[in-house]
């Protein structure tokens, strides 16, 4: 039976790969590794520094000083980074630290603020228990040198903080002098209002709503003394008739005393009826009304003062009479006829009283003229205030309106008034700066590390990558020279059975050679890997 030999196992095969490629396989990962190590070499060490803000809120409680920023911080921070991180704030920066020296000789200034932008990062930090929005930001930046990145990332804090400042003060100024203007404005429509308010008032004095129970107080009294008036000038009129009649009579009664003796009186007195008789009979009934009148009235009733002078004239009357009336008559008898001389004196008498009627006549005249002025200077009065009367809800609808503009006028200044003190006062809390402001909890950090490159990594990498192309030239040199290292492999390529193999015979001084020469390629592959090695660990530690 023909002998069956069989397949030669994969690890075998790729061991004798290994081991035929192996100084390729070290040459290509000494010749990757050695460029790794003088890539990194060249690569200059990038360091970071660091710098925390903290948003530290308004120091006064919200409800004495209200602030007039309501700003968002993540949009406030947005802003202030279009600001701090704009073309000038970034040129000034580098030239002020002389940033990118290469670069500038080959970049435009465009191209080197991008450059700059991408090496500053500002990032919100998550919020605090107990807080809906952010309250704290990091800044970081990147330079060549740690001292340097450290002095950027203090300016770029600094800029920050200032900016804060002078925005919230800006606005509070901005809010504050667009207040002053808004009031100045409102204050001049409520002068406006207010003149329109006085220019009414003084136009239609009089008729205004708030007069109106004056006016009706007035039109009571002035309608009482128009009553009063009218009898007043009723009692002038009958006291006219009356000393018109009494005037009548005593002209009738002395013409039949001149052509006969004086008649007896109708009390049955016997007392003739003269002017004295009739003016103390006009007495007597000017007493009896007086005294009526005062059951009704007080003393100062004009119809009880206009009665009182009455009597005093009619007493002047009485007393002239009777003073007239006793003048001597000697030796004339009472029985006997009336000489000549007592007739001349009664005539004298008659003269007198008929003066006297008639200045009393006159004196009545004059008060019912008077009277008639003063009632029609009532029915005028009285006229005028029911005209205010009729025409006040016509008024009171007009000052309605203007009086809606002039409160709305009013509130509108009260308001404007009492945001503008707010604003003051917020301003002046910005001024000193004791308003919602950015605290440096973190400064700027010194690192004594480089952020990057990360040379380890890179290392390993440039290891790895040398292996991988270390097997691949093993494998590629491997197929490039087509032979049979073995019996197996010989039996797996071809169908045939294998008949005969000659194994190798080596003489000893041959065998001898050989591990002499394992022994050197191993020695020499230990020293390459060795110095590698301490290349590596030479970069990393001083790159």
């Amino acid at each position: 039976m023909p002998e069956t030999n069989p397949s030669p196992d994969k690890l075998r095969l790729a061991a004798g790969v290994l081991v035929r490629g192996r100084w390729h396989l070290l040459l290509t990962l000494l010749t990757v590794t050695l460029a790794t190590v003088g890539v990194l070499y060249r690569i200059p060490n990038r360091f970071t520094s660091e710098a925390t803000l903290l948003v530290v809120p308004q120091q006064v409680p919200a409800r004495y000083v209200t602030p007039t920023s309501e700003t968002n911080i993540a949009d406030a921070l947005q802003a202030m980074t279009q600001d701090v991180l704009s073309r000038a704030r970034l040129m000034e920066l580098i030239e002020q630290f002389g940033l990118y020296p290469r670069e500038r000789r080959r970049l435009a200034p465009e191209e080197l603020i991008a450059l700059m932008r991408k090496q500053i990062e500002i990032r919100p930090l998550d919020p605090a228990a107990g807080h809906k929005d952010i309250n704290s930001f990091r800044i970081s930046f990147v330079a060549d040198k740690a001292a340097l990145a450290q002095e950027v990332t203090s300016k770029l804090t600094s800029f920050f903080i200032q900016a804060n400042l002078r925005t919230r003060e800006d606005q509070a100024t901005n809010t504050t002098n667009f207040l002053r203007e808004q009031l100045e404005a409102t204050k001049a429509r409520l002068a406006v209002q207010e003149d329109r308010v006085r220019d009414f008032k003084t136009q239609y004095l009089g008729e205004l709503p708030e007069q109106q129970q004056g006016n009706l107080a007035i039109l009571s009294g002035a309608q009482l003394q128009l009553q009063n008036l009218g009898a007043s000038l009723d009692r002038a009129q009958q006291q006219r008739v009356y000393l018109n009649s009494l005037l009548s009579s005593y002209r009738r009664v002395a013409s039949r005393a001149a052509a006969s003796p004086a008649p007896a009186a109708p009390d049955g007195s016997g007392r003739p009826v003269t002017a004295l008789r009739l003016a103390e009979a006009e007495l007597a009934r000017l007493r009896t009304e007086q005294a009526s009148l005062l059951n009704r009235y007080k003393p100062t009733h004009p119809d009880v003062v206009a009665n009182r002078r009455a009597i005093a004239a009619a007493e002047l009357q009485v007393a002239t009479l009777a003073q007239a009336e006793k003048a001597p008559r000697a030796g004339i008898s009472p029985s006997e006829p009336v000489p000549t001389e007592s007739t001349t004196a009664e005539s004298a008498e008659d003269d007198n009283a008929t003066a006297q009627l008639r200045s009393q006549l006159e004196a009545n005249r004059l008060e019912i003229e008077h009277l008639t002025r003063d009632e029609a200077q009532q029915k005028s009065v009285i006229a005028e205030y029911q005209k205010r009367l009729n025409l006040t809800p016509v008024r009171e609808q007009q000052l309605a309106g203007i009086l809606r503009d002039y409160e709305n006028s009013k509130k509108d200044y009260a308001d404007l008034l009492g945001k503008e003190q707010q604003s003051q006062l917020a301003m002046s809390l910005e001024k000193q700066q004791g308003g919602e402001q950015f605290h440096l909890v973190e400064p700027p950090s010194l690192p004594a590390l480089p952020s990057s490159p990360n040379r380890l990594k890179l290392g390993m990498g440039g290891v790895a990558a040398g292996l991988v192309l270390g097997l691949l030239a093993a494998l590629l040199r491997d197929l490039a020279r087509p032979a049979f290292y073995s019996a197996g492999e010989i039996a797996h390529r071809f169908s045939a059975p294998l008949v005969i193999a000659i194994p190798v015979l080596r003489t000893p001084a041959e065998t001898r050679r050989r591990i002499g020469l394992r022994l050197l390629e191993g020695g020499a592959a230990a020293a390459v890997l060795g110095a590698v090695g301490a290349a590596g660990f030479y970069v990393l530690r001083h790159p």
